[in-house]
């Protein structure tokens, strides 16, 4: 059996506003000293240059094929994750090495591009936050054992994946752990809804949106005992990076010609997919550092203004956004907007290339349906990645034999609210969603209950069948 990594980082919270630093060793969300947002650093990081990239390769390769819990899940990528963990601290539910699925002939040819789909729907809680929060409660479990601690009350913002996963996490960690959720009261659906209350969250909800629940916890975080579990803790980034790990890994290292699309909300996560290809170009895992395109709609498009602008006058602005059925995305102001900026000019500088596209909300829907008609089981995140891939071939951002990996961040069972009510035509008109036919699909009835009534069970099964002969126009046995 392989055995754990010796290897210990020293890691502390860098704000980007000012550039103070704190230890690793307490739980900070928000720069003390000027309110800036954190990214971990490790200041050990170079000494893991003295393994060639090849056998970093070699090793994180071997962790695949191992059965040792700590390997499993994110933490295949140890080292360059939370190195201060020791492997009793690591909590593994299933989450990561989601499978990346290749678009049928149909779908490519349609789009008029090759793409794949990463299908994070397909970790535990169905949502890509279970990776941010197995690295969030390992680190709670570091505390508390560090620490002592007999009680920590988690609690965070949501409009629905974030809250399922951390409830799930806190359900099964220590019992020293206990969740609280906050949710904007009627802009969850009721499947993620469903999630928290069944895991024995304390869920409460308020009015508005995900912005008005944020700014209820970013206070309670500040004045009181509380951990806080959204993408401002700098713990979820570290975990969410495992996402572009394990792209890089599934193409045999090799990010050349390839173009990862990604939904931006509430920012976390392209902050991490950026950090995870600069933590691997650093260490020569990789040789070539993919495209990334974050995709908005325009319901909530600040970060998409920001880089509309030409880049010497960039100057960045929240924005009041409008009802989006890509729910995680309906974020006005992201909180991780700081680190996308610094991170994306480091990308830039190293040769890579960022760019942000705009979507509309009937792109969105349809980019869903699309994709679910070609045996995917996006959401509506997903669907918005796919109407940015079509947004960007209008753009010309792409190179035809560039492979398009399209971020699915939640399972399309979660979302099916909004598919009912495009085939019912049933969006209120602030979304400006209009539905067409040819993409509507309805059960259709056979025999009513009232004709069956009338039927023995032998003349109800021939007359079923021969009105499904007459429906699919299907042709008799030859005798």
């Amino acid at each position: 059996m392989l055995s754990f990594p010796q290897y210990r980082g020293n890691l502390s919270y860098r704000c980007l506003s000012c550039g103070q630093e704190y230890p690793s060793s307490n739980l900070y969300y928000t720069c003390p000293e000027c309110k800036g947002v954190f990214l971990l650093v490790d200041h050990n990081f170079s000494s893991l240059t003295q393994k060639s990239g090849s056998e970093w390769q070699e090793i994180f390769d071997n962790r695949a094929r191992s059965k040792r819990k700590a390997f499993r899940g994110i933490f295949r990528y140890y080292e360059l994750m939370a190195p201060i963990l020791e492997e009793e601290d690591i909590v593994y539910l299933g989450e990561g090495h989601t499978p990346i699925v290749e678009a049928s002939e149909k779908l490519s040819r349609y789009v008029g591009q090759p793409l794949a789909y990463k299908n994070d729907g397909q970790n535990p809680s169905a949502s890509f936050k279970d990776r941010g929060m197995a690295c969030a409660f390992s680190y709670l479990n570091y505390l508390v054992r560090k620490h002592g601690y007999k009680k920590i009350l988690t609690i965070c913002a949501s409009t629905g994946d974030t809250s399922a996963a951390a409830a799930m996490y806190a359900a099964y960690v220590s019992e020293s752990i206990r969740s609280v959720v906050l949710l904007p009261k009627g802009k969850v659906t009721p499947q993620q809804l469903a999630q928290p209350l069944g895991s024995g969250a304390l869920v409460l909800e308020l009015p508005g949106v995900f912005d008005d629940c944020m700014k209820v916890v970013e206070y309670l975080a500040d004045n009181y005992q509380v951990a806080l579990l959204n993408s401002k803790n700098a713990w979820r980034i570290l975990g969410q990076e495992s996402y572009g790990f394990e792209i890089a890994q599934w193409y045999d290292w090799d990010l050349a010609n390839k173009a990862v699309f990604v939904p931006i909300g509430n920012a976390g996560n392209i902050t991490a997919v950026i950090n995870s290809f600069l933590k691997l170009y650093k260490l020569q895992i990789i040789s070539t550092l993919p495209k990334i395109i974050g995709v908005q709609s325009e319901h909530a498009d600040p970060v998409f203004k920001y880089y509309s602008q030409p880049k010497d006058k960039r100057r960045y602005s929240p924005v009041k956004v409008k009802p989006s059925v890509a729910q995680a995305a309906m974020i006005g102001n992201p909180v991780s907007f700081p680190r996308v900026k610094g991170l994306v000019e480091e990308y830039e500088n190293l040769g890579g290339t960022f760019y942000v596209v705009q979507v509309k909300e009937q792109e969105i829907i349809e980019g869903m349906l699309l994709a679910n008609r070609h045996g995917h089981i996006s959401c509506t995140q997903g669907g918005e990645c796919l109407a940015g891939l079509i947004r960007a071939k209008e753009k010309g951002l792409l190179d035809k034999r560039e492979l398009a990996i399209l971020d699915a961040t939640a399972h399309m069972l979660k979302f099916v609210g909004f598919q009912q009510m495009y085939f019912e035509n049933s969006f209120p008109p602030e979304y400006g969603i209009t539905p067409k036919e040819e993409l509507i699909n309805w059960p259709k009835e056979v025999l009513s209950e009232e004709e069956k009534s009338q039927l023995d069970f032998q003349d109800f099964v021939q007359k079923a069948g021969e009105a499904i002969v007459q429906t699919l126009g299907i042709e008799k046995n030859e005798e």
